[in-house]
């Protein structure tokens, strides 16, 4: 089993600004390269921070209608400070919030509705940019079919990692929902199995009415006081 990785769905192809990067220029890349943000990198080519539409719409925002009857909207000195910005530097949302290319699609995920963003610049191990990650690339898990969801359900779950007798456990996958049907050999196995199936890449939900043949999940002592009296001694 293997989550995909961030560089399993990243984009390659980075358009990027420099910190000296006029408004007018940033505009004109998001037009022809049908884009929303882009990556502010320095000279060795390490994030320094995001400019995305948001940044740029406040300097509509900052404005009084034409005829001048309301005021544009009500900015802090720093917001203020970025709505009269006239080069990426000062436009853009810092530090930039990065990820690696060997992270999972969940640890990604993860990241993103921490920080409250949208995309991720991807780095190297010394910062570089290699790539750029969005919500819409992270969903592409989802777009697995329902088959091959079922073969690394039934093989690689229940097969290759709990050694579950053929046929012991019914897989169904129906528009990325799991259903389970079958018996497993003890208990125990129930929630270990529960957390890796779900851990299947594209995988919606799980239900399961799983069964078990034996109760391992509550040891007794046999002899709890020749036990106890033998600590004594």
């Amino acid at each position: 089993m293997r989550h995909r990785t961030v560089h399993d769905v990243m984009t390659q192809e980075v358009v990027t600004a420099r910190a000296d990067t006029p408004f007018k220029e940033i505009v004109a890349l998001f037009h022809r390269n049908d884009i929303t943000a882009i990556p502010v990198i320095d000279d060795q080519e390490r994030p320094l921070g995001m400019v995305s539409e948001a940044d740029l719409i406040r300097k509509e925002a900052v404005l009084p209608d034409p005829e001048g009857c309301t005021p544009g909207r009500w900015f802090g000195r720093l917001e203020r400070a970025r709505a009269e910005a006239e080069t990426a530097g000062g436009l853009m949302t810092s530090p930039a919030v990065t990820a690696r290319a060997t992270w999972s699609v969940p640890e990604a995920a993860r990241a993103m509705d921490k920080h409250k963003v949208k995309r991720l610049p991807v780095v190297d191990e010394v910062g570089r940019l290699v790539g750029i990650v969005s919500r819409r690339d992270l969903l592409q898990v989802f777009l697995r079919h329902d088959a091959a969801i079922r073969e690394e359900i039934a093989h690689d779950v229940f097969g290759q990692t709990l050694w579950v007798a053929p046929g012991s456990v019914q897989v169904a996958v129906r528009e990325g929902v799991v259903t389970l049907r079958g018996r497993l050999p003890c208990k125990s196995l129930v929630p270990i199995a529960e957390q890796l199936r779900r851990a299947v890449d594209g995988v919606v939900a799980v239900h399961q009415g799983l069964d078990w043949t034996e109760d391992d999940t509550e040891v007794q002592l046999e002899h709890p006081h020749a036990y106890q009296a033998g600590r004594r001694q």
